[in-house]
């Protein structure tokens, strides 16, 4: 018998493995779920009288419940499982790895084999001004890196007082005290308060923001919002600029054409460096390895996570070019800086597979020419939709707004009330009827698997539209339409 204090621990032990032998006790699974899990980004009180959905496996697009419910992934996991699940090869490379060496820090002068073969891989995918790597365990603890490597970058150079970073409003960077505070979510900065040095501009939604321009004009006005704020600030003070090449969490915001070389002209005019968060647009996302050259810019420092091992294993970094490298190495003595977990050999396993995987299904060219293609044709057409007031795509992200009433110009339709949740409502739909969907206010959003086929996407988009439906029939029962 154990001791009586641990007696509650050993029951709850037993009950567990007594739940793996029956398949799943759903109710106890929830059970202990509310009593001992935090989840993250959750209303905790809320999700306790919910209860959780117990997700328990995944094939290719799709994964069940512990109740035996079937749904289509349309968000990649979390914008990253782009090459499916049940893929063998990673984990039998990450159980090889395991059996061979599972962990060794790469500290004091030490390496592991994986890690160098990955770091050189990852050069030889990026774009030609990057030849080093910075591996983190997450895309929150690479921008934490990025800022620091940026502000050490500027006082190796002699510019001790150039330690500003500006980012924008609605973006994401991550959790990390450094990570939200580069973000620009309210909510982030309101519990995790700032840090010095990092100022924030608008965001280039045009739905927004762009009234009476073309996408183009508005796209210059946008990124006309940088040097405004360099010169704000003092370019003397400016250290770089940080931007997601297409903003994911924030609700799929696809920049026109024109923003991102308009910003790297004011970045190039200025002198500071350009950090391009490609945690979510990275790894063929939207159609080319990296979304900084879809978007035909040259970023000093791209931070990379997800994609990298189709989140099979936590892995994060910080791809380094040339500009900022050679200060670092060059002049820098010690980087004061650095994880027990960089370059996990383990995590660098999966991740040397699953890149390997992308490279051999030519995965990356399929979204690019094919699937990618056919995914922009088929969403833009749920803009027929009474509830679609806007619909648009990027490779393989895409975004469709909810409108009480469509107009012809989009930025004459009529929105619904923000407490009326109305997002929410139809992700609920959604999630009922087996598909996952993320709500981002009134704005739906997916990030599919990059395996998925045209076939697929025909079933995606015919279970979207389902949805809509129930989800207007909804909103008119409750007199909202």
């Amino acid at each position: 018998m154990p001791p009586q204090s641990l007696a509650p621990a050993a029951a709850v032990l037993a009950g567990v493995k007594a739940a793996v032998h029956e398949i799943y006790d759903t109710a106890l699974i929830r059970k202990l779920d509310a009593q001992h899990y935090m989840h993250p980004f959750t209303d905790h009180a809320a999700l306790k009288e919910k209860g959780v959905r117990v997700m328990v496996r995944g094939d290719g697009i799709y994964l069940w419940d512990s109740e035996g419910n079937k749904s289509l992934d349309g968000m990649s996991g979390l914008w990253c499982v782009n090459v499916g699940y049940g893929r063998t090869r990673i984990s039998e490379a990450v159980y090889k790895q395991m059996e061979t060496l599972p962990f060794y820090n790469s500290f004091f002068n030490t390496t592991n084999v994986p890690a160098v073969r990955l770091a050189a891989l990852l050069v030889e995918l990026s774009p030609p001004q990057f030849n080093h790597v910075f591996f983190t365990g997450s895309g929150s603890e690479a921008n934490d890196t990025n800022l620091r490597m940026v502000r050490r970058y500027w006082d190796l150079m002699g510019y001790q007082g150039r330690h500003t970073i500006i980012s924008r409003y609605n973006a994401y960077h991550g959790s990390t005290l450094a990570g939200s505070a580069l973000g620009g979510m309210e909510g982030m900065h309101e519990q995790a308060g700032m840090i010095p040095g990092i100022e924030h501009i608008g965001q280039p939604n045009y739905l927004e923001s762009g009234q009476g321009m073309s996408e183009n004009e508005f796209g210059l006005v946008a990124a006309g919002w940088l040097e405004k704020k360099i010169l704000e600030v003092g370019a003397d003070k400016v250290a770089a600029f940080i931007g997601e090449p297409v903003q994911g969490a924030g609700g799929v915001i696809i920049p026109p054409a024109t923003y991102w070389p308009e910003i790297q002209r004011i970045c190039d005019k200025y002198g500071i460096l350009l950090i391009a968060d490609e945690v979510i647009c990275g790894f063929g996302r939207l159609g080319a390895w990296f979304g900084s050259e879809l978007m035909q810019i040259k970023p000093d420092l791209i931070t990379f996570a997800k994609g990298v091992t189709s989140g099979y294993v936590p892995l994060g970094g910080v791809l380094v070019g040339d500009r900022v490298a050679k200060v670092l190495i060059d002049k820098g003595g010690d980087f004061n800086h650095g994880f027990t977990y960089s370059g996990h050999p383990v995590a660098c396993a999966a991740a040397l597979e699953n890149l390997h995987i992308l490279l051999e299904e030519k995965l990356v060219e399929k979204v690019a020419l094919e699937t990618g293609p056919y995914l922009k044709a088929k969403f833009a057409a749920l803009a027929d939709h009474p509830l679609v007031g806007f619909a648009n795509s990027c490779g393989f992200v895409a975004g469709l707004n909810l409108v009480r009433k469509k107009a012809a110009n989009v930025h004459d339709s009529e929105y619904f009330q923000p407490d009326q949740s109305v997002g929410m409502i139809c992700r609920g739909h959604m999630f009922e009827n087996g598909m996952i969907m993320r709500a981002v206010g009134d704005r739906m959003i997916i990030a599919p698997p990059l395996v998925m086929t045209c076939a697929q996407i025909d079933e995606m988009v015919a279970k979207i539209r389902f949805c809509l439906d129930a989800t207007l029939a909804d909103l008119q029962q409750r007199g909202w339409m």
